[in-house]
């Protein structure tokens, strides 16, 4: 039952009867219940077109109340309409209307959303030969929790990842490993039999040491740059090393995500987009897309309000700029889809300005169809992070740390494998500091109230559904009508706010928003907990009580469990 439908159907109704014209009015919760489930603002929007025939937007939201009050359909699920203030319409639903859209939640409820189509999230997007770092989880976090959204609406998602294979960023590294393969007397065999985190941090150093040496040494800048050429040639000298590398690479990225929970469908690598990116430059520089700008081919972003970027460098190799233009083409030759989603850091926002820019000019119809997300930058105390540097934190460390804290915590716990249950309130911890925040906005992580069971915290969340598991674990439901009178202000408070979780699910996948599913879940998780510490539920006075009580129970087990789903967060049936 779409409740917000059948409201804006009647209003509609009533505001053709009267013969206004269309009002651009809006339906939503207000902040505070008293003012009933809905409230409605089309008595404010409208007066201003009917200033001769009504006094005051009170007057005319009067007038439209009295219509609304003989819509049949209304009255099958509104219990009063009544007009607030200077003219708001607020709207009350009936308690058999909210206990039967409480029960609609177990069997699924209204998940299927107004989006439609095919969709192709691109995350995490981690380089081969660099260190996995927080900006990778981050993405990763964001990629999968939005995938999931959308796959709740009803819609076909498929899940990318593009790495870079290719590139300068390559090159130093190897440059670095050569440098320290020698200096460390080492070879290849010898890191072969290193564990995956091991070689991983070796390249990391190595990049680091390459990077570092790019910007001090104009012989070594040299150096990598045809070291960069021999990498995109395939060049006998470095292949063995380069191929090494890059399977170590993808091999311990695999782990991180299994350990994430995210399965990806396509995999993308910037040496095969990089050929297809060349053509679609260099066939759009004939069309005078691009110019000529000492040896490289660029675009003048200044006329568009942006800036000028290379697209093939002087030694005519693509730049991650011509890539991400073979990429789009490829993705589509891959899948379809309706809308691409590529989910990266902020700092790279007016870079994909310039890229999306071009796109329009060359593809207009994958232009309208892709758009780029930037997330914030997750801080520590210590500040910001830099691969370039080597002052990094991995996004595996922030994991581990998470799951220490979280083990320290669960001291006294009596579960018998506490360390499978540290592992999974640590990346809840993570996970939902990171997506309770609009996706945006930077975030400075903190341990002490992320790891924690108490506040706006994933393993608060995790310990509220536990603690409904353990509730019914200790009773049965049974199949008899629940009442739905005499209910205290603790019963209907939650009754009046878990039917709208299929709402809050269809606003984050429109809004690109899980923190909205983040928020919902807190505030349901404060008043289930609200409700417990003052109601008994299976010492309740009468029969009738308990069985209401265990169904607010499992319905709120339910929401928890599907909304945790969805941010990626394992929901604990004990802890």
């Amino acid at each position: 039952m779409d409740l917000v439908k059948i409201i804006k159907q009647a209003v509609d109704k009533v505001v053709d009867d009267l013969g206004l014209e269309k009002v651009d009015y809006i339906v939503e919760h207000p902040v505070d219940m008293e003012h009933g489930d809905y409230a409605c603002n089309v008595g404010m929007k409208g007066f201003d077109r009917v200033k001769d025939k009504f006094k005051s937007p009170r007057e005319l939201a009067e007038a439209i109340v009295g219509k609304l009050k003989a819509d049949k359909n209304l009255k099958k699920i509104v219990s009063e309409i009544k007009v607030a203030g200077p003219g708001f319409i607020n709207i009350s639903i009936q308690t058999s209307v909210l206990v039967s859209l409480m029960e609609g939640l177990l069997n699924g409820g209204r998940e299927k959303g107004e989006l439609k189509g095919k969709v192709m999230v691109e995350f995490t997007d981690p380089n081969p030969f660099k260190e996995f770092h927080i900006g990778h989880l981050y993405s990763n976090i964001v990629g999968e929790s939005l995938s999931r959204i959308f796959e709740a609406q009803g819609v076909e998602v498929k899940r990318a990842n593009y790495q870079g294979d290719v590139g300068m960023h390559v090159a130093k590294s190897i440059w670095g490993m050569k440098k320290l393969m020698i200096e460390n007397d080492i070879d290849l065999n010898s890191l072969n039999k290193k564990s995956s985190k091991e070689r991983q941090k070796f390249m990391g150093q190595a990049y680091v040491l390459g990077a570092s040496a790019y910007e001090k040494d104009k012989n070594v800048k040299k150096e990598i740059e045809e070291l960069n050429k021999k990498i995109y040639e395939l060049d006998e000298e470095i292949k063995e090393l380069y191929e090494k590398g890059r399977k170590w690479s993808l091999e311990y990225f695999e782990m991180i995500y299994q350990r994430l929970g995210t399965k990806f469908d396509y995999y993308f690598f910037e040496r095969e987009v990089g050929e297809e990116g060349l053509k679609i430059v260099k066939k759009a520089f004939e069309k005078g897309v691009f110019e000529k700008s000492e040896g490289a081919v660029v675009y003048k972003g200044e006329k568009d309000g942006l800036h000028t970027r290379v697209f093939i460098n002087k030694m005519g190799l693509p730049t991650y700029e011509a890539k991400d233009l073979g990429l789009a083409v490829i993705k589509y030759d891959k899948f379809k889809y309706d809308w691409s989603y590529n989910v990266t850091g902020n700092e790279i926002n007016e870079y994909f300005k310039v890229v999306l820019a071009v796109l329009k000019k060359i593809n207009v119809e994958l232009w309208k169809k892709t758009r780029h997300i930037g997330h914030g930058m997750v801080r520590l105390p210590e500040g910001k992070m830099s691969s370039r540097t080597g002052k990094i934190m991995t996004g595996e460390w922030l994991l581990d740390e998470a799951k220490k804290q979280a083990l320290k915590i669960m001291e006294k716990s009596k579960l018998t494998d506490k360390d499978e249950a540290a592992e999974m309130i640590g990346k809840a911890a993570v996970k939902y500091a990171l997506l309770r925040n609009s996706i945006g906005q930077d975030i400075v992580f903190d341990f002490a109230s992320s790891v924690s069971f108490e506040g706006n915290s994933g393993p608060y969340l995790q310990y509220t559904y536990a603690r409904t598991r353990s509730v019914l674990s200790k009773a049965r439901l049974q199949g008899q009508t629940l009442k739905v009178e005499n209910l205290s202000k603790e019963e209907m408070v939650l009754l009046r706010t878990m039917y709208k979780f299929t709402e809050v699910i269809e606003e984050a996948a429109k809004e690109l928003a899980p923190s909205n599913i983040a928020s919902f879940l807190y505030d349901l998780a404060q008043k289930y907990n609200g409700f417990y510490n003052k109601h008994s539920i299976l010492k309740a006075k009468t029969k009738e009580d308990k069985q209401f009580r265990l169904k607010l129970t499992e319905v709120t087990a339910e929401v928890i469990k599907k909304g945790l789903y969805l941010l990626g967060i394992e929901a604990p049936e004990k802890m």
